[in-house]
């Protein structure tokens, strides 16, 4: 972090800044731990042109979960443009190792913002990201119809036109939806994280889960499950937690493999052919 941002945050704050370290931040920004005599801030710097947008998405992702209050998210101080690229402060959550109480805790409090609902409409009032890559928030009335324009359909075409994908390799758009129609239920719009893997919660120091880097949106609640999921999974505690109010319906597991495609084609457009395997095996088995 160079020395005009430290001066500008600490012109905008009214603190003065004693100590700058580098600390794990994601795949694409980098991050800070800012401390002051009475106080930690949590300072991400991304240098994308679009950096400000992604921000500012996120920033309106952490507030509309936290107006919920089902969860804890961090509290939002900054968020500004720099001259190549954006920073974003926020609180600075101090995480601790995760217990199986605390998993608890998070399954039923990720249950309970799921109960949040809207207008019966999938989609959110604005576009925003998963990850750098655009995330279409389209409102639809059909959970099938959103699913697959605004997720599948988009992700496939970057895969495409950046050659992660051939054509014989994309499946029909018809098979698509007709799949789909015969395995999603009809279910009610739920607030979704959007983007829930293992690097974006945390459990505080006394025991308090919190959401970070959301991507949100209304949908199918067992998407944010399905990514859960995808990378090793969350403690047995977590699921069972969530079950309680969130019970079984059936075919989870086929509906949850599909919700991690998209997932999966995002991993694909951003990193590279690593990911492929995983997509053309979910692609075979059901397309």
């Amino acid at each position: 972090m160079d020395g005009n941002l430290k001066n500008h945050i600490e012109y905008l704050l009214c603190v003065k800044i004693t100590a700058i370290r580098p600390i794990s931040g994601g795949d694409i920004s980098q991050a800070f731990l800012l401390e002051t005599e009475t106080e930690q801030f949590f300072c991400k710097i991304n240098r994308n042109e679009q950096a400000f947008q992604m921000f500012q998405n996120e920033k309106a992702g952490l507030e509309a979960i936290s107006k919920t209050k089902t969860i804890a998210t961090p509290k939002v101080f900054l968020c500004d443009k720099l001259e190549d690229g954006a920073f974003f402060l926020m609180e600075y959550i101090e995480a601790k190792k995760n217990g199986s109480n605390n998993m608890k805790a998070l399954g039923h409090q990720l249950a309970a913002l799921h109960l949040h609902s809207w207008r019966n409409e999938f989609g959110w009032k604005t576009d925003n990201f998963i990850g750098s890559l655009p995330q279409s928030n389209k409102k639809h009335s059909n959970w099938v119809t959103f699913y697959v324009e605004e997720r599948l359909l988009p992700q496939l075409k970057m895969a495409y036109d950046s050659g992660g994908l051939n054509a014989a390799e994309i499946p029909v758009e018809q098979l698509i939806f007709e799949r789909c129609k015969n395995l999603f239920p009809k279910v009610k719009p739920s607030l979704l994280h959007g983007d829930l893997w293992s690097g974006n919660y945390l459990i505080s120091e006394n025991g308090t889960p919190f959401l970070i880097d959301p991507a949100v949106y209304y949908g199918h609640h067992e998407v944010d499950i399905a990514m859960t999921k995808l990378f090793g999974g969350f403690d047995t505690s977590f699921y069972n937690a969530y079950s309680e109010i969130f019970p079984k319906i059936g075919q989870e597991k086929e509906r949850h493999e599909i919700y991690q495609l998209y997932y999966l084609l995002v991993h694909l457009n951003l990193f590279g052919g690593s990911y492929k395997s995983s997509v053309m095996e979910i692609i075979k088995k059901y397309f």
